[in-house]
């Protein structure tokens, strides 16, 4: 017997399936929608959670189909609404990219003006068949310099929406924790520092944590900007004495600055800060170093040492090298210098070497080596084949280009841009081709197109990793609170 209300849901069912459909009677518009996040032309990978995004104009409602055609006659589009703000089903999403690995998909966008459909130019997404590491773990602070409040580490799936906490100081009240660092994109190789109340540098491996105690008398301070070496054995420091003055100019904020700075090697298994008379030189600041991948190779950004705060603008890195043996843990005999300020007549800082060995990305300011607060500062590339660099465009912007990490293909790279707002980081993935070129850069989806205008959080240090960290913040407490492990200086002549 038929249900008397089975024609009534048949109708139901129609009506709800067409109203996802084209509209009748649209006006065609000239160019491509104006939308948040701007997804337009991006190259994304097959794995990337659902590009969520909103219209900037003021529409009542929107329609969206995203397939193979833009009238979503192919099979397996994805037709949805919404009221300004589209959120793509992730299912549909996950078998849509899955299809199209490798090509394209069309995004086509109707919205309503005044009672009447208008259809945009069609967009497209380009879709690699490279998936990208399914995590990026980064800080979440205010964007302030007086104090902070709130803060943590935290390790997002960028292949769902899915955020876990790795420590916050809700746990430790009061604390700082900042600079954390993986070997090769492996979340069970971690560090991160903590400093305030509790200080110490927390080492993780294979789910293990253990507290260091960096400082020594032979040191100007705990270690801050680490390393990895690739063999897990070593980690690079820089040991630094850091200031910060305030400008009296709109323009500018703040400068943060080095009065002194050395880099040192951390030998884990021995417990041993290893030195070289060359990177400890009285008369330079060396900062921010980095292991190529075959670990023979420590580059650095080294300035001639200057009168803080009057020099804050005179006081320019170059890009250095030193040879490393790690065998014996020793160091080369000689620097040589990859990119002079002499001759950029600018900064370097945050050398990172792909981890197939042949590009550099580096970070170029007119001064100094804080550049998150400097809206100049770009992000360039340097062919280590060739030695020639240039600017990585076109993922620089108008406004800060700053922190930047690789994936372990060598085939992303995640950074940090205020080109949003000019105050809030936030993080940023562009594809890198065989030829040395980025594709246009997007933003990292969020489930709420909404999402980074109301957070007061921006993203601090994003780093690839390839899995989910193991040690969570509760099981590292008892490490935390332990005395900490002592190291030894040695100096190798």
């Amino acid at each position: 017997m038929i249900n008397k209300y089975y024609p009534l849901f048949v109708f139901l069912m129609i009506l709800t399936g067409s109203c996802k459909g084209p509209p009748s009677g649209f006006e065609e518009r000239a160019g491509m929608p104006d939308i948040f996040p701007d997804y337009k032309e991006v190259v994304i990978p097959v794995n990337i959670a659902p590009l969520n995004f909103r219209s900037e104009e003021s529409p009542g409602r929107m329609r969206v189909i995203i397939g193979g055609s833009s009238d979503g006659s192919s099979d397996g589009s994805i037709k949805v609404k919404g009221r300004k703000k589209i959120r793509i089903p992730r299912g549909k999403w996950n078998r849509l990219l899955e299809r199209n690995a490798g090509s394209s998909i069309t995004v086509t966008v109707f919205l309503r003006h005044d009672r009447k459909w208008s259809r945009y130019m069609p967009f497209q997404v380009h879709i690699k068949s490279d998936p990208v590491d399914p995590y990026i773990v980064y800080r979440r602070i205010a964007p302030g310099y007086e104090t902070w409040s709130r803060m943590g580490i935290y390790q997002r799936n960028i292949t769902s929406f899915s955020v876990k906490t790795i420590i916050d100081n809700r746990l430790l009240p009061g604390n700082c924790m900042n600079c954390h660092a993986f070997n090769r994109n492996d979340p069970d190789q971690m560090l991160f520092h903590l400093r305030g109340n509790v200080t110490g540098t927390m080492l993780v491996r294979g789910g293990e944590a253990v507290k260091l105690n960096t400082r020594v008398e032979e040191t100007v301070s705990h270690g801050v900007y680490p390393y990895w070496h690739p063999s897990g054995n070593y980690i690079a420091f820089s040991v630094n004495e850091i200031s910060q003055v305030f400008h009296s100019r709109k323009d500018k904020r703040i400068e943060v600055m080095d009065s002194r700075s050395d880099v040192v090697v951390y030998d884990i298994e021995n417990s041993k800060l290893l030195a070289s008379p060359l990177l400890s030189a009285g008369e330079s600041l060396e900062t921010f170093p980095a292991f190529s991948p075959d670990g023979r190779i420590l580059v650095f950004c080294s300035a001639e040492k200057g009168v803080v705060p009057d020099d804050y603008d005179k006081i320019k890195y170059s890009l250095c090298k030193i040879a490393f043996d790690p065998s014996s843990g020793t160091f080369g005999n000689r620097i040589d210098t990859l990119v002079s300020s002499a001759r950029t007549g600018r900064s370097v800082s945050y050398p990172r070497i792909s981890p197939d060995g042949k590009y550099l990305i580096f970070t170029l300011s007119d001064y100094g080596n804080f550049s998150i607060w400097h809206k100049e500062a770009d992000l360039y590339q340097l062919d280590l084949a060739t030695g020639d660099f240039r600017p990585a465009d076109p993922i620089n912007s108008d406004d800060t280009e700053s922190y930047h990490s690789w994936s372990s293909d060598s085939r992303w790279l995640v950074f940090s841009s205020r080109r949003s707002d000019g105050l809030y980081t936030q993080p940023y993935i562009a594809f890198f081709d065989d030829d040395g070129n980025f594709s246009k850069p997007f933003l990292l989806p969020q489930k709420d197109p909404d999402y980074y205008d109301f957070s007061l959080l921006s993203f601090n240090v994003p780093e690839f990793v390839t899995g989910k960290i193991r040690t969570n913040g509760r099981k590292m407490l008892r490490a935390i609170g332990s005395s900490g492990k002592n190291v030894i200086f040695e100096l190798k002549e």
